[in-house]
């Protein structure tokens, strides 16, 4: 992430993170507070624009007995995550739309994690055609969604019925992901007593189809992909 914000800030854009309400926004603050001197987060305009996150962050800022030593530490002579000198939270509709006035040095996060809803969408239709803006990927991006389509590369897309050029630096960024890999999965399910059936629901062909042959070969487990035609009581 340190790399996107230098290159975003040389280009003297905005960069907009669509992120998802719960979890993932509030990982980002931790991140930015964690990294407050190194990525030199002072100097950015920070805002969450998203209901729903503003209110998983006052959830979590009741709750700070409960975080671990790790955490706990962050705001031990720095910023508090989610009380960052520089964050603005945004409820407000003409709020969220003031932000579109700015034209650089803002750090924007907004859902849907996958741009196919929310906010997000809006201050995308107005940074993609400028080659100073960047965004960043922080999620998974599933086929058939806007959030894929600039992930892929599109050249333009089309946001409330208007075709857009995307000009604006795409950057995927890792090792956020909330969900388990194929070890991990095969750990969990291994661990089950019985060995129950599964159906597995979520996730693209490829490695839907991987995990149940690994299922199947290292644990014995009768598997299925569940697919849109299919009908079963669970």
């Amino acid at each position: 992430m340190r790399d996107v914000l230098e290159h975003a800030w040389a280009d003297q854009g905005n960069i907009i993170i669509p992120a998802f309400a719960v979890g993932r926004s509030q990982e980002l603050l931790y991140w930015f507070a964690r990294q407050w001197d190194e990525w030199k987060m002072a100097r950015w305009k920070i805002f969450l624009d998203s209901p729903m996150a503003m209110r998983v962050v006052d959830v979590y800022g009741r709750h700070e007995r409960l975080f671990d030593e790790d955490a706990q530490a962050v705001w031990n002579g720095r910023p508090h995550p989610f009380k960052l000198p520089n964050l603005q939270l945004t409820p407000e509709v003409a709020q969220s739309q003031a932000i579109n006035n700015i034209r650089g040095g803002a750090i924007i996060i907004a859902g849907s994690g996958m741009c196919n809803g929310g906010r997000v969408r809006h201050h995308l239709r107005q940074n993609l055609g400028r080659k100073q803006s960047h965004v960043m990927f922080v999620g998974y991006q599933a086929r058939g969604t806007l959030g894929r389509r600039l992930v892929d590369g599109a050249e333009t897309v089309r946001i409330f019925g208007e075709e857009i050029r995307v000009n604006a630096v795409r950057h995927t960024v890792g090792g956020l992901s909330a969900h388990a890999g194929q070890s991990g999965l095969m750990d969990w399910y291994g661990a089950i007593e019985g060995r129950p059936p599964v159906v597995l629901v979520h996730g693209e062909d490829d490695a839907r189809e991987a995990l149940a042959k690994a299922l199947d070969k290292k644990l014995g487990a009768s598997v299925s992909l569940a697919r849109p035609e299919m009908q079963r009581e669970v």
